[in-house]
């Protein structure tokens, strides 16, 4: 598991490893990133549905209850396939800007 962290955003990545292990792998690592916000680059996984992104919801639901985002990034899944409650997008650059509203509309408190 890569850990990139460029200020508060901490870019998580990995390669040739199952969706499955990668996401035990994320589940043990978190105590190290959940201050942060928290961006998963899954370009690495070359088939994705809809039920494999759906494994995230629950740490997903975790972090962004502790105030902080967090972003799917991957173009195999549409995020209309997906619930609101997961935050899904088809770049990085896409990732980076709805961390920095985000971060925004918590500073404002909406």
């Amino acid at each position: 598991m890569i850990f990139d962290r460029e200020g508060n955003i901490t870019l998580v990545y990995q390669e040739n490893i199952s969706l499955k292990s990668f996401l035990e792998n994320l589940t043990k690592s978190y105590q190290k990133i959940k201050n942060d916000n928290i961006i998963i680059n899954l370009f690495s996984f070359s088939e994705l549905t809809s039920g494999e992104v759906l494994e995230f919801l629950e740490l997903s639901n975790t972090h962004r209850a502790s105030k902080k985002s967090f972003v799917l990034v991957t173009n195999q899944v549409s995020y209309d396939e997906v619930p609101d409650e997961i935050c899904l997008v088809p770049t990085l650059q896409e990732a980076y800007d709805i961390v920095e509203m985000e971060e925004i509309e918590r500073d404002l408190d909406l």
